[in-house]
């Protein structure tokens, strides 16, 4: 009988959350399962329920900033709190970003993990094999999808989706990372312009879906800012020497 071959633990998972304490326990658990993760780090983005502890009794570090600032800060956190624990090591690990409403269905997070621990995408991005539609938020997603395509020719097919296996290296390249819900739009941008590689991969996930009531109409206006803004960093030259 073969010995079984055990996947080597190069993977940390980062997860932004604010006010996520009814599904943080969850998402966390299931990302603790993943082939090759040994560390899931939520950034505890300001909230101001239980999210944090909760996270920690789940088994995460946690990082907590004392007021929200926004996704691509709490991204900006993560990474650099596993930067910091991988410092003295030989590898620095890949990095797994996910979404703290996930709840178990992070499990499937291994198909983005794969093809970046196997050399063969230097970042994954999730493509959501069930979608939930609502009224306003393809507005969005057709801005970023088409601003997309007419700067690098790509054309991703859910170009907001924030579950992505991405490599240090390819982290790195990536910053600063844009502003806020612009964070995905300017990373695919500026990673595929300096010639990394990166690919969708279908998976069965599900989160929860942004409502039509008032908070939601602001979340996605805020969305529809933040990735115009990072378009139009990237269309127009900068000025500064």
């Amino acid at each position: 009988m073969g010995d079984v071959v055990v996947p080597e633990q190069d993977t940390a998972v980062v997860i932004p959350a604010k006010d996520e304490a009814d599904r943080i326990g969850g998402t966390v658990t299931a990302a603790l399962k993943l082939p090759g993760v040994d560390l899931v780090v939520v950034v505890d983005d300001g909230s101001s329920d239980e999210t944090g502890r909760v996270a920690r009794a789940a088994g995460a570090r946690v990082v907590r900033h004392s007021r929200n600032r926004g996704k691509a800060a709490a991204m900006e956190t993560g990474a650099e709190a596993v930067r910091l624990l991988d410092e003295g090591g030989e590898v620095s690990r890949h990095l797994l970003f996910l979404d703290a409403d996930l709840g178990e269905t992070a499990g499937a997070a291994s198909a983005l993990i794969a093809p970046v621990r196997a050399g063969e995408a230097d970042m994954t991005i999730a493509a959501f094999a069930k979608r939930v539609k609502l009224g306003g938020h393809g507005m969005v997603v057709r801005l970023a999808r088409e601003g997309i395509k007419r700067l690098t020719g790509w054309e991703p097919t859910q170009p907001l989706n924030g579950q992505r296996c991405l490599t240090r290296p390819a982290f790195e390249a990536a910053r600063p990372l844009a502003h806020g819900f612009g964070v995905e739009t300017g990373m695919t941008i500026d990673l595929l312009r300096k010639g990394f590689r990166v690919i969708e991969v279908e998976v069965e996930m599900a989160h929860r879906a942004t409502g039509n009531d008032l908070r939601g109409q602001l979340h996605r206006a805020r969305q529809l800012r933040d990735v115009g803004r990072a378009l139009a960093a990237r269309e127009i030259p900068s000025l500064l020497p």
